[in-house]
């Protein structure tokens, strides 16, 4: 796995702005009209099939590999960059913050996960 060695666009780019772009992008093209709930949703799951076929038949040694050969470290780029793409564009659509959503998730999460319970441990919290 390889860091990044200098800034990126992750660190100085928000999540407003992204959804701001997708947006202005999709109303140039009047997409909207074909971008409700159930279609991004469907976008979501597809894309996230294609990124999972990319690992499919893989051991966790050759997963690893993917990620130092550049070629392929791009496909997967770009399979999480579709994914991302119908994520923000639902939460836009619909008047989603993201941002709060996760943050609220991640909140019910530590109560569902407490660390000196579950540290090492990969259980469903329904499990244990």
């Amino acid at each position: 796995h390889r860091p990044p060695s200098h800034p990126t666009m992750d660190d100085t780019t928000t999540i407003t702005t992204l959804k701001s772009r997708i947006q202005e992008f999709c109303t140039e093209r009047d997409w909207d009209q074909y971008h409700n709930a159930k279609e991004l949703a469907i976008g979501i799951i597809t894309e996230a099939g294609e990124l999972l076929d990319i690992f499919r038949f893989k051991s966790y040694e050759q997963v690893d590999e993917l990620f130092l050969d550049d070629g392929r470290r791009g496909e997967i780029g770009e399979e999480l960059a579709d994914i991302f793409y119908f994520i923000l564009r639902l939460a836009e659509r619909y008047g989603i913050d993201i941002s709060d959503e996760l943050e609220r998730k991640m909140k019910k999460n530590e109560e569902k996960y407490p660390v000196g319970r579950v540290r090492g441990d990969n259980r469903k919290y329904t499990e244990y």
